[in-house]
């Protein structure tokens, strides 16, 4: 096989891995936490992957000793991305359904795009106000459902899963401007790990119940598998491989993907209700983040959500 047929190859496997992978990680959290404490869960996850990301780098000779201000602005990231920001959003997966977290959190785009302005004072270019607005009429749609927030602690799921997002979008930008790893593996495998920690405290603090990975269901240990591996470093590997293999809005498309694959496996396996209304509101509610990103360059720091 020629290198560029394998190149070729390596580009497809990658963009199944950002579509299909990431979008899968909400099924595989929701599988998980019915079962299982969240920040227990999310703190296992991150924390081994971080193990894994250190070993594979001592493995190919990739040195991870890093400064002191990079140590500490890793463990911020690490909190605003993965302790709150996932770990988060783990535990508000007991009340709202996968799908329907998956199609909120990807109206990410819209508050990193507020925020900017908000705290950086940047103008908002006219495509990305009509984002906005789309944005903002999606949300609404889809949030205002009776017969979805009706349901016991929805809607504080959802009010919490908007929290993860400011977290995400105030991380996008702390990040942009913080000394961080230059070696992007390493950089990452300092924020899980640190952000599995936090989560860890978490754990503690809110007195949850630790249980033996022996006493888990096969479903619930394969679903740890997959997130561990594939969820935390198989995909975001793909990711930053495509930044530098194609162009920054085909990597953004699975800003659009993620969602309809969350929707269709939580309606597959779980039996989740997708109703025409938020048929309605994941059509302009994309619609809205294709405006955002159009002409945008996406950061990897969003990719961090799942």
């Amino acid at each position: 096989m020629s290198r560029s047929s394998n190149n070729v190859l390596l580009i497809i496997l990658a963009f199944f891995s950002i579509y299909v992978i990431w979008g899968s990680t909400y099924l595989l959290n929701k599988i998980a936490v019915n079962e299982l404490p969240p920040f227990m869960l999310a703190s296992i996850r991150f924390t081994i992957a971080g193990l894994l990301i250190f070993a594979i780098c001592r493995i190919i000779g990739i040195r991870i000793k890093i400064t002191l201000r990079q140590l500490l602005n890793t463990a911020v990231a690490g909190f605003l991305f993965l302790t709150f920001g996932n770990g988060v959003v783990v535990w508000a997966l007991k009340f709202v359904d996968s799908g329907f977290a998956a199609l909120e959190i990807s109206a990410q785009p819209l508050v990193v795009l507020i925020l900017m302005r908000l705290i950086e004072g940047k103008k908002i270019q006219t495509m990305s106000v009509i984002g906005v607005i789309l944005g903002i009429i999606g949300i609404y749609l889809l949030v205002g459902q009776k017969e979805i927030i009706a349901k016991e602690n929805t809607v504080l799921g959802i009010i919490m899963i908007f929290c993860c997002m400011l977290s995400w979008g105030y991380g996008s930008l702390f990040v942009a401007k913080a000394d961080l790893p230059r070696n992007f593996f390493v950089n990452t495998g300092y924020q899980m790990f640190t952000g599995g920690l936090m989560l860890m405290v978490a754990s503690f603090l809110f007195d949850e119940t630790w249980i033996s990975p022996v006493d888990w269901s096969s479903e619930v240990q394969i679903s740890m598998v997959i997130l561990i591996l594939f969820g935390s470093i198989v995909a975001f590997t793909s990711f930053n491989y495509l930044l530098k293999k194609v162009s920054p809005e085909k990597v953004a498309t699975s800003t659009y993907v993620n969602p309809i694959i969350a929707l269709l496996l939580g309606w597959y396996f779980l039996n989740e209700h997708i109703t025409t209304q938020s048929m309605i509101a994941a059509v302009i509610l994309l619609t809205g983040v294709y405006f955002i990103n159009t002409k945008r360059r996406f950061t990897i720091i969003s990719r961090y959500k799942n």
